[in-house]
């Protein structure tokens, strides 16, 4: 897979490339430098062609989409009649919390985790519980049951685990769907990153479980496999509770018409293209631990079983002070700080390696110049 160089990868007027100045190499948000997949290029081009820039109107072809590729990757037979679009991952999550909790109910949540997933419940009226992965980056199981007994409504999953990379086995999801059995828990699933198992790992749908679909709800998107982010779309796949019928009926306009031509396309039409991503990603990897190895040693980390995301700590070092800001002030690379990920990130920055080796190289090579 060809990245573009980076004066090409300037012009883009995304996040990524409008958050820092032009001398800093950005790898901190979870967008890819990679090229759109042909599949989806052709439709939105064609709707620009078109001029079919109005209002998205999801039919039946989303959950067709999501089904099929959910059974072709995963074994996952998926009931197209159960997958809802909303507009993001944080939006269903949000509108999930808002139908499974009453104010002052808890929801348990495991950091270091994604950024927002602490925002989630506040917005949804209801309080935060946090239970950290342990020492080895596990789901703690002990320390979920002893949560669950005092019945929080809800356990939101990050299934892989981003930022650490964790594919959740098949066993302690089970453990999971026998602990939210046992105690009345909900489980809200965010599985955005399940088509970024990488080679070596093999990834489990929570629904896909015995059980799951009595306790579970789960929430797919094309956003960032194929780095559609922008675009905004996603899908609940509900088990056995039909909860998004609660949803406010405004729900269904707030999914972006580009978001859910791109999602269907990649879904269906996207496979060869991501297999070659995922080779791509795999040699990121390892050029990545091949060059920490040789110029940071200190750093220690866990390569990831999925995503493009590496969870870094960088506590053995000597310099003084947050590692992120040292790497942007005296290195000029962006990454993000652990401490956003929860108190268990102090430390740590995440990196993305969804990048040329070029920028890979340039960008570790700036980071042990600043802290030599």
């Amino acid at each position: 897979m060809i990245v573009d160089s980076l004066d090409i990868l300037r012009r883009r007027r995304s996040a990524k490339w409008r958050a820092y100045p032009d001398d800093v190499l950005p790898l901190f948000v979870a967008e890819m430098d990679v090229p759109l997949a042909p599949a989806v290029a052709d439709v939105l081009r064609a709707a620009v062609e078109a001029s079919d820039t109005g209002y998205s109107a999801a039919g039946p072809e989303l959950g067709a989409a999501v089904a099929g590729f959910a059974g072709r990757r995963w074994g996952w037979e998926v009931d197209p009649g159960r997958v809802t679009p909303v507009a993001d991952v944080g939006v269903g999550v949000v509108e999930l919390l808002r139908v499974l909790t009453r104010a002052g109910d808890a929801v348990v949540i495991s950091p270091p985790v994604y950024p927002p997933f602490f925002h989630w419940a506040a917005e949804a009226g209801a309080q935060l519980r946090e239970v950290p992965l342990t020492k080895d980056l596990r789901l703690d199981l002990a320390g979920l049951e002893s949560a669950f007994a005092a019945r929080p409504a809800v356990y939101v999953l990050c299934n892989p685990h981003n930022p650490v990379g964790r594919v959740h086995s098949r066993d302690e999801l089970a453990a999971l769907v026998t602990l939210a059995s046992r105690y009345g828990v909900t489980i809200v699933s965010d599985e955005i990153h399940g088509p970024l198992v990488l080679p070596g790992a093999t990834f489990t749908p929570f629904l896909s479980l015995p059980g799951a679909a009595e306790v579970g709800v789960s929430l797919v998107s094309a956003s960032k496999a194929f780095n559609l982010a922008g675009l905004k779309c996603a899908a609940v796949v509900e088990g056995n509770r039909p909860l998004t019928a609660s949803f406010p009926p405004d729900v269904r306009w707030r999914t972006g018409h580009f978001g859910l031509l791109a999602t269907v396309a990649a879904f269906t039409h996207g496979d060869e293209w991501l297999d070659g991503l995922l080779g791509f990603l795999d040699e990121r990897r390892t050029h990545l631990d091949e060059l920490l190895h040789t110029q940071m040693p200190w750093i220690s980390w866990r390569p990831p079983q999925a995503t493009y995301l590496a969870w870094l700590d960088c506590r053995a070092g000597d310099a003084d002070g947050e590692p992120a800001e040292l790497f942007l002030e005296r290195g000029r690379v962006a990454l993000e700080p652990g401490l956003k990920f929860g108190a268990a990130g102090v430390g740590h920055v995440r990196l993305n390696f969804g990048t040329s080796g070029a920028i890979l190289e340039e960008a570790v090579t700036r980071m042990a110049r600043a802290v030599r």
